[in-house]
């Protein structure tokens, strides 16, 4: 029998990972306040590398307090940071597992502004209103763009010298990158707005300068929307950047010095194709109204998933463009990038199936996938597919459960059924992640 492709290692330039499988960035607010690390997002992570992957790319690590999502994750915006990310580290390496730090800010996609920005806009590449949720941002200076590059570059080293094995620039889902990057949000008129060159300065200019920073062998990949279906949810939108634009900014970001391009979709999040499945309205208004605030919108979109008879119409909005596909959503375009670059492509969408995945993988769609609620319903999911199962016996339903409780309450799969109805087991389950505790 040939070797499974599945536990073959991947090398990159700088890395070796030991098998094909990456839990992709997903967490939750397991943090303290002013982003200072916790021994529980020590025990989330634990968890994965204990279940068998490859490597984990944390959840988006904000590089600065003014570029933070919401409060309670960790940050890497001071030299303080650094501790906190060596224990993390290690423990995760403690299973032969790789620790990839997702570098990242906002933009305006600010889901929670934190105290400390509560009287001042979220930077970004425009100034116009983000069309969903509403956020009200402000288009950066060039002055204010060449600090955030440095932030990105600082984040880099401060993960180096915390004895990470990578980062990757969360280039993809609405964040900072990203409004940089779309024509459909992008509509600055100086160097970094306007042709699609123009737009990808600030990217390039975050590669070259943690190149700068840390060297040539470090590892640094960067997660890219492939297409950004920017009018998925709202129709009177732009659409945004294509395949055929993300095709040459992935040839720029090659030149530049990335290690590897890792491949998702949409222009902001959660997206009807991000995560793909069911978006489970009735929940996630039962946790969204603590971003009410935040933007112009976001209390209509709390009285069209609150209340029943207008849930129709916020259904109908969000599945207009999701399409059917789960497993493999991205898989496409992923294989149009790995034509286009000479670097390893990773693939994130829906995947829990390891012949799916090999196959995927053998016929040059992407060089490993990850996976994120899939392996938050399966913790174990790779050590299940060593075992030579092809599924897990309860598998993840998609229904996103776990998205609309993380706002406000730990993150896990609160899919009850998995748990044979039994909803104190699935809280117990929820909870795990608090033990051990940290204390003596």
């Amino acid at each position: 029998m040939e070797p499974d492709i599945i536990f073959q290692p991947l090398n990159f330039r700088n890395l070796t990972v030991k098998n094909r499988i990456f839990r992709s960035n997903i967490s939750g607010r397991f943090d303290n306040y002013d982003g200072s690390g916790t021994q529980t997002r020590i025990n989330w992570e634990e968890k994965f590398a204990r279940g068998g992957v490859g490597g984990i790319i944390s959840s988006f690590v904000p590089v600065s307090i003014r570029g933070r999502i919401v409060p309670n994750y960790a940050t890497i915006d001071r030299d303080e940071r650094i501790p906190f990310w060596r224990k993390l580290g290690e423990k995760v390496h403690e299973y032969d597992c790789k620790f990839i730090m997702q570098l990242s800010h906002s933009g305006r996609q600010q889901d929670i502004a934190g105290i400390e920005n509560l009287k001042r806009k979220p930077l970004s590449s425009t100034s116009k209103i983000e069309s969903f949720h509403g956020f009200r941002p402000q288009a950066m200076t060039h002055a204010e763009i060449q600090e955030t590059v440095q932030h990105f570059a600082d984040g880099a080293r401060r993960a180096r010298q915390a004895g990470l094995d990578g980062v990757e620039l969360h280039g993809a889902n609405g964040y900072l990158i990203t409004q940089f990057l779309s024509s459909g949000v992008n509509d600055r008129t100086d160097e970094y707005g306007g042709s699609l060159e123009n737009r990808a300065r600030f990217l390039l200019d975050v590669i070259r300068a943690i190149r700068r920073e840390v060297g040539n062998d470090f590892h640094l990949q960067v997660k890219i929307s492939a297409v950004d279906f920017n009018a998925a949810v709202i129709p009177w939108e732009k659409k945004g950047n294509t395949l055929e634009d993300t095709l040459q900014i992935c040839r720029w970001v090659e030149e530049a010095g990335a290690d590897a391009i890792h491949v998702s979709t949409g222009s902001l999040f959660p997206h009807p194709r991000n995560p793909i499945g069911g978006l489970p309205a009735e929940m996630i208004a039962q946790t969204y109204d603590s971003m009410i605030s935040s933007g112009v919108f976001t209390f209509r979109n709390f009285l069209l998933m609150r209340y029943r008879l207008l849930r129709p119409i916020f259904r109908l909005l969000w599945n207009r463009q999701r399409g059917k596909v789960i497993e493999g959503v991205n898989l496409e375009d992923s294989r149009a990038i790995k034509k286009n670059v000479q670097i390893p492509v990773l693939c994130t969408g829906g995947f829990q199936t390891a012949s799916f995945i090999r196959q995927a993988i053998n016929t040059g769609a992407c060089d490993g996938v990850s996976i994120a609620r899939a392996l938050v319903a399966n913790n174990d999911l790779v050590n299940i597919f060593a075992q030579g199962k092809d599924r897990p016996e309860k598998p993840c339903t998609h229904c996103n459960k776990c998205l609309a409780n993380v706002i406000e309450n730990p993150l896990g799969c609160y899919e009850v059924s998995r748990y044979d109805g039994d909803y104190d087991a699935m809280i117990r389950q929820v909870m795990s992640v608090f033990i051990p505790s940290g204390f003596e």
